[in-house]
């Protein structure tokens, strides 16, 4: 009887921890991916095109060849490799045949690493005879979630007519984080670099 009056109990508690932790539903996205995964993406695409630093000829016509770049957004990353070289005072042209400099570009990381460390009980599954399964939700004394934004960026040039080289960068990195707190059940908070601006690079004097 002292049993089965401590498992009702316990069962109770447990209840209580339900209705305390599950009385709200947060709907974050409705796309397949968030905004913020997105963010954090552009964002070390940025960081990364900004260190590419070419060393060719000044007042150089300039094609840039994307067919070895890859990765998640890889559109707005070229985009934003185009950005720089402009800024660097060079002139692009779309017609390869016009160009005096070929700058092949390409992307050894473009993606997203996520860090999890929880203090408390993981949500775990309880067989329920005749009814299936219910899922029990997560306890977080404590938990710190971190998606780590990461692009790696490298660029060849060479003579358009010749095809000698002209420079090879070293990869350049670029990155962005995004965390997530939660203390004791309810409190949460976030934080990230995503807003953070980038230093315009001024054109050179001609």
């Amino acid at each position: 009887m002292g049993f089965e009056f401590k498992r009702a109990s316990l069962f109770a508690g447990v209840l209580s921890i339900i209705a305390l932790t599950g009385c709200t539903s947060v709907r974050e996205t409705d796309p397949g991916r968030t905004a913020t995964e997105q963010l954090l993406i552009s964002a070390a695409a940025d960081r990364a095109a900004e260190k590419l630093v070419l060393n060719i000829p000044k007042n150089s016509k300039v094609f840039v060849n994307a067919d070895n770049f890859d990765g998640y957004d890889g559109k707005y990353a070229i985009g934003s490799i185009r950005d720089h070289i402009l800024r660097q005072g060079f002139a692009i042209t779309d017609n390869k045949n016009d160009a005096d400099t070929i700058v092949e570009i390409r992307a050894g990381a473009l993606s997203i690493d996520k860090q999890e460390m929880l203090i408390g009980i993981p949500n775990f599954d309880v067989p329920i005879p005749l009814a299936g399964q219910f899922t029990f939700p997560e306890i977080a004394l404590f938990k710190r979630e971190e998606q780590l934004g990461v692009a790696k960026f490298a660029a060849t040039s060479y003579d358009a007519k010749k095809g000698t080289l002209e420079n090879s960068t070293s990869p350049q990195f670029g990155g962005s984080e995004h965390r997530k707190t939660v203390l004791l059940f309810l409190i949460s908070w976030s934080d990230d670099d995503l807003h953070a601006t980038t230093q315009p690079v001024n054109r050179p004097p001609n």
